[in-house]
């Protein structure tokens, strides 16, 4: 049950606008709002998968919850062996001690490494950074983690332009656990590698998961995927969560409207079990000028009029201890006329 759970990191609000200049003197003009007033929980040992299109806030949330972004306003707080700690306006000193327990792995994992560099170059960095000065001890633990990801220990002293794109990507798992962290980010960690490999390194990281009792952030626009991995599943649209669930029961009982949208493009093997496809009118409106109301509206095939004008406010549904978050104005009437929900 969700509440059981240890929270390892609170979002509360959390907004990180880029600002829009234009003119001779770059005058802010507007803002891009990336992420706009996103809450959630992120539970210790579980895999929480981020979707949505192209452009909807995933990467930028995952980035400002380990502040490689500053947002703009909002709350992260983070549960340290020593208490909880906010990491919003913390000290640099603070947070490159926090960082030891937040990584990433990149998209891309050729240009996460840096072509000058052998491997040991590369992943050395962060050892040296957190305090590891004997290079005899930096070479043991890189075998090491080298070993952990499948991979021979003599490939420390190769170049990246040497590996395949699924060996980069094990190398840029492995040396994101350097430092030993607790939560790490996969932004779009498999969308660059071939099918097959895509499902190694899938395994790979449950797998390394399990061993070190890991958090992970899954960003991915992929829901096939995103189905394997993850524990629950969080849907965006245009910088706001739109629904969240658990894997099973998001698959099972789909509520948004985006979110059903989604799902039905999957595409399934199976005729008897092919589900209709719901297109989408329209393209993704500008994050600098959203629609008013719920930012779906103008795409969206259940829209009504309260859509238009009033921003929904996330609905929690309760189903066998489980938790269903939407907003939709639709589902929350629904809802509310059942009694079967709490705000």
């Amino acid at each position: 049950m969700a509440d059981q759970k240890e929270i390892l990191i609170k979002v509360n609000g959390l907004k990180t606008y880029y600002p829009v200049k234009k003119g001779v003197f770059r005058r802010t003009v507007g803002h891009v709002k990336a992420v706009d007033d996103v809450s959630l929980d992120i539970y210790r040992g579980e895999i929480l998968g981020v979707v949505g299109e192209s452009g909807c806030g995933k990467t930028t949330l995952g980035k400002s919850i380990l502040q490689l972004i500053k947002p703009t306003a909002g709350s992260i707080r983070y549960s340290f062996e020593d208490g909880e700690k906010e990491l919003m306006g913390m000290g640099k000193r603070d947070l490159d001690e926090a960082r030891s327990k937040m990584q990433i792995v990149f998209q891309d994992p050729y240009s996460s490494l840096n072509p000058s560099f052998t491997i040991f170059g590369s992943m050395q960095e962060p050892l040296l950074r957190f305090g590891e000065k004997s290079k005899k001890k930096r070479k043991e633990k890189i075998a090491e983690l080298l070993a952990a990801v499948n991979l021979p220990p003599e490939y420390m002293d190769r170049y990246p332009n040497e590996f395949s794109g699924g060996q980069r990507q094990r190398i840029g798992i492995a040396r994101a656990l350097s430092v030993s962290p607790e939560f790490i980010v996969c932004d779009e960690a498999v969308s660059a590698l071939d099918v097959s490999i895509q499902a190694q390194v899938l395994q790979l990281l449950k797998k390394l998961q399990m061993e070190r009792g890991l958090t992970y952030m899954f960003i991915t626009h992929d829901l096939s995927v995103v189905e394997y991995i993850s524990d629950r599943i969080v849907v965006m649209y245009l910088g706001r969560i739109v629904e969240m669930a658990d894997t099973e029961e998001l698959f099972e009982n789909t509520m948004h409207p985006y979110t059903k949208a989604l799902l039905s493009a999957i595409p399934i093997a199976d005729i008897h079990k092919r589900r209709k496809r719901i297109p989408l009118q329209g393209d993704v409106p500008s994050p600098v000028n959203p629609p008013s109301g719920c930012a779906f509206h103008p795409r969206c095939p259940e829209c009504m009029e309260r859509c238009k004008t009033e921003v929904p406010k996330p609905t929690v549904i309760v189903k066998d201890g489980r938790e269903h978050t939407v907003c939709c104005h639709k589902i929350r009437g629904e809802i509310a006329q059942s009694g079967g929900a709490k705000s």
